[in-house]
This record gives C-alpha cells, structure tokens and sequence, in this order.
C-alpha cells in the first residue's frame, strides 16, 4: 500500500476545511501519477488515526471523491482508486486579508458559483505581510488561478512586488487593484475614491441638515488613501466643515454631525456615545456605514449604508475564474438610505 501521508497534505494555517484538504491532496497525487488506478486507499479508521483527525472528517472526504467518480467501495475490501479519467477541477488558492461578515459574503458567492467546478484552498493572511509570504506555497503549479484580496498594513510594496511576480495568466485580484501591479490578469475591483464621493452626492439632500462631516479612519490600517481623497473631495465641493478622526475615545459629540464609519468596532461605540450623551440619531448625529451587513437593517431602526456588492464580487471574480478570463470589472457601489441620517 502506498504512504498516502506523504501525499495527503494537512495545513493548519488554511481555512479550507480539512476534508476538502484531505479530498484535494488525492485528486492532486492522481493528477501527478503518485495515486493509480485500482491502488487501495487507507480505511477511514486508520487514516483518522494516522492524520490526528475525526472519522467523520475522512467520511466527508471520500464522499467528495465519490462525487467525481474517483473512488469505490467493496464491501470488506475498503476503498479502492476506480476512476483517474475524471474531470480534474480548477484548483484555486484563495487568499484573503482577514474574515469579516463582508468577507463571507464575498466568500460564499464565489464558492457557490463555482460549485464542483474548482477545488479552493483558502488561506487567510490578516493584513499582515509576514504571514502572507508564509502561507503563500512555494509551489503555486499546483494552482489554475491564485485569487488575492492584497489589503496590507506594512511592507505594502513590498507584498505587491510578490504579486507582481505571480503567473499573471492565474492571477485575479479581488477588491483593490494596485496601480503597482502590471501586466495582463483579471480583476473585481472597487474604485474607492470615486465611490465614496459618489456615495456622498446622492446623499446630499440628507447632509444638508447637518454641518460637519468626520470620517472614522483607523491609523496604521489597511484601508486604501483613495477613501479619504474622494471624501475630502466632496466635502470641498459642498462646504461640508469636516474631520479626520482616528477613533472614538477622545470624541465629544457634537449635534449638527455626520460621522462616516469604515470598521465595526467604531459603529457599536459611536452608537454607545450617541445613546449615552442623550442625543438622536438621524437629528442630532447622522451615521453612515461602509458595508452593508443585514443587521445594519435593524441598529437603532436602520443605519444607512455605503458599500460594494459583495455578493457580485464574489459571483463575478468567480466568472473570471471559470472563463479564463484577464477581464476588469469595477463593482457598483451602492447606497442604502435609512433612519440614521
């Protein structure tokens, strides 16, 4: 019997589930002649054991195996290899700078829209440049596409100069598209600084009741300059007296003020200040969100949002994938009006 370990491949740093890692190892030692026709797989029992994980975990995986028509079973006998000309699906490595509610959608878009089409390895790196130069395979042949969200707190040319490296036939970006980043691939991207400025316009007969505009901008962050260029643009066009603001600590609330969150954290604490120093929200303060979460519906009857359509990203970076694509596509922004302006 062969050892399957040294081809079953179990990286804890992937956010893959492990019996799609443990399925994805065997279609990728078929599709490299280290697994052949009629070779008898390891029983769920032994592999559990051998691998440190849950039977359940191998059941899952042989039952995606099954679903390609890769392998068999014989009663008493185990698992066998019946199939190796089967349809190999594109292999993906995902990689995304953090997870969000946001970011699930975007995730579960794409992976829907794939389907049985594509096998994702899926990593996530936390904006952080180190950790992604570490999760990023030496080997990238085993991949048909190398899907990268390229958010980074540090070293940011740095990480772009990596991805500039990259196969750009298997590249596709997703979200922000670095002018650093030449050559022919695919992309699903927001235009930040036309977005937000765009955003504020069709907003305008709301901001007028109110005189001043601060945007909560987290220091030392991985959200891109562009925001704060678009917004310092409006507010210039329109007389809007504005601010700048790296937090909320310090911040005496002042009637008369919109404030414009990009993190979530800053939305639950605006909302505390708002409720504690007695004031209104859509009279005395107005509030307007980036992304738009379904529970942005309900916060103090509606918080109004600005904010990409994750779900098309998610379909549309998927497209690309599947089609082969080296295409542009610029996501809509979209504006949600609610009670908080």
């Amino acid at each position: 019997m062969k050892n399957y370990l040294k081809i079953i491949n179990i990286d804890e740093y992937s956010i893959t589930p492990k019996y799609l890692q443990l399925s994805n190892s065997i279609l990728r030692g078929i599709e490299e002649g280290k697994i052949e026709r009629d070779d008898i797989l390891p029983s769920i029992n032994d592999l559990s054991i051998a691998l440190e994980v849950s039977r359940a975990t191998i059941e899952r995986a042989y039952k995606e195996l099954r679903k390609y028509d890769v392998i068999k079973s014989v009663a008493g006998k185990g698992y066998f290899i019946s199939n190796t000309a089967f349809n190999q699906p594109v292999k993906v490595l995902l990689l995304f700078n953090k997870l969000s509610s946001h970011k699930k959608i975007i995730y579960d878009a794409f992976a829907e829209t794939l389907g049985s089409n594509a096998a994702i390895d899926f990593y996530i790196y936390n904006n952080d440049f180190n950790v992604f130069k570490k999760v990023l395979p030496a080997n990238i042949d085993h991949y048909s596409k190398l899907v990268i969200i390229p958010h980074f707190i540090e070293n940011e040319e740095n990480a772009f100069a990596i991805i500039n490296n990259l196969p750009k036939e298997k590249l596709v970006l997703m979200d922000k598209l670095p002018e650093s980043i030449t050559g022919t691939f695919a992309a699903v991207f927001e235009k930040f600084e036309e977005d937000i400025y765009f955003a504020l316009e069709q907003l305008l007969e709301k901001l007028s009741k109110y005189s001043t505009l601060k945007i909560i901008f987290p220091g030392n962050s991985y959200y891109p300059q562009e925001i704060l260029t678009g917004f310092l643009k409006f507010c210039g066009q329109y007389a809007f007296e504005y601010d700048i603001i790296h937090h909320l600590k310090n911040e005496t609330l002042q009637p008369g003020t919109v404030y414009i969150n990009l993190m979530e954290d800053d939305l639950v604490e605006l909302v505390e200040k708002i409720v504690s120093d007695n004031l209104k929200i859509g009279e005395d303060i107005g509030v307007i969100s980036y992304n738009e979460t379904p529970l942005k519906k309900i916060i103090v009857n509606g918080i109004t949002t600005i904010s990409t359509d994750f779900k098309l990203m998610g379909q549309n970076a998927a497209e690309l994938v599947l089609n082969n694509s080296k295409e542009h596509v610029a996501i809509p922004f979209r504006v949600t009006v609610r009670n908080s302006l």
